[in-house]
């Protein structure tokens, strides 16, 4: 999950798994794979960062990089 703010000011969290598309219109926009969108204050660099520091957490982006070596070192 990561933290984000909407353009009034509310602080929610969004389930970083969902995301399917981070863009600047100019207000940065959250599209889930749900379809649901939301508009918020922090950039999209921003958006991209705490997504994958929680990718990290979870370890789903290291996860990938061990699966990765393990084909290498058995071919």
């Amino acid at each position: 999950m990561i933290d984000v703010t909407r353009l009034n000011g509310e602080e929610f969290v969004v389930n970083a798994l969902y995301i399917e598309k981070v863009q600047a219109l100019p207000d940065t926009t959250i599209t889930l794979s749900n379809g649901k969108t939301y508009f918020v204050k922090e950039s999209r660099d921003e958006i991209i960062q705490r997504t994958v520091e929680f990718y990290q957490q979870v370890g789903l982006i290291d996860l990938q990089a061990k699966v990765v070596d393990e084909d290498v070192e058995t071919d």
